[in-house]
């Protein structure tokens, strides 16, 4: 079949799953596996696809039926226009999360100096690389997952990027102060964890999005802990649930925090708590 023809079959194939984005999807897979952009798909549209490609484009589908995300099949996701490698061991990056890493990287290039950045939960590494590799700051970055640590790794090789990745449960091993501190910390609770979409809830790791205490478990330990570790007047930059703004606000006034801003994402639900240490 030509390449046509698999993109209107893999699309058909996908929506009829009930996939909303599928002929978006199967534009992105078989591009991906062409390794040319989605342009050269119309303008060769009647090109034949290799065979060795139409079986990967047949396995995506089968994978897909299983509720297997895209990002794991094509091994793949880009993130402040930097290409990320991911797995089940990781949380794939999400739009979202680049207004986080956007508002880092300007705050780091406004301090007109070189920074000390660490990143708490880096998972895939998607902040602390971007951060490093577009602010040109000096980045720690932390998880307590090994095996995420592994991919973080990889992708601040393949990217370019200059980041120490220290394997510790938040603050345990982390040493020195930071100027900022960032992080996309598991939020999700009990409750909703239960009620999050298939793919997330069957493939991607519980242990980076469930956590205790109604979800903010994790922005209690860091907002308790960070000030040991953030210069005076240095900043805490924390993604949110869409619902906890004003709880993380409170928990971080509680801890010493001063001008906490509550930002929202592009559907404006909260997002992002970005505070400074003023004790």
């Amino acid at each position: 079949m030509t390449r046509l023809e698999w993109m209107r079959r893999a699309g058909r194939a996908l929506c009829d799953m009930g996939i909303e984005d599928g002929m978006q999807e199967a534009l992105h897979a078989l591009s991906c596996f062409l390794s040319c952009g989605i342009s050269a798909l119309y303008l060769r549209g009647d090109s034949e696809v290799p065979e060795e490609i139409a079986g990967r484009m047949e396995d995506m589908i089968r994978r897909r039926g299983t509720g297997e995300p895209l990002a794991y099949i094509l091994g793949e996701r880009y993130f402040m226009g930097l290409r990320f490698s991911v797995g089940p061991d990781v949380l794939i990056p999400r739009q979202e999360t680049e207004l986080l890493a956007e508002k880092a990287i300007a705050w780091c290039k406004a301090q007109g100096r070189p920074v000390r950045v660490l990143d708490m939960c880096t998972g895939s590494g998607c902040l602390a690389v971007s951060i490093a590799k577009l602010a040109g700051a000096q980045v720690t970055a932390c998880d307590i997952s090994r095996r995420a640590l592994v991919a973080a790794e990889k992708n601040a090789e393949e990217n370019g990027a200059e980041v120490e990745f220290i394997a510790s449960d938040l603050f345990a091993k982390v040493e020195g102060t930071f100027d900022l501190i960032v992080s996309n910390p598991p939020y999700v609770s009990r409750e909703e964890y239960a009620g999050l979409m298939r793919e997330v809830r069957e493939h991607e790791p519980e242990t980076a999005l469930l956590a205790e205490e109604n979800g903010l478990a994790f922005y209690r330990r860091i907002a308790r802990e960070a000030g040991e570790y953030l210069r005076r007047g240095g900043g805490l930059f924390l993604e949110i649930g869409a619902q906890q703004g004003a709880a993380v606000k409170e928990i971080l006034r509680g801890n010493g925090f001063g001008d906490i801003a509550i930002l929202p994402d592009y559907a404006g639900r909260d997002r992002m708590a970005l505070c400074r240490r003023e004790i």
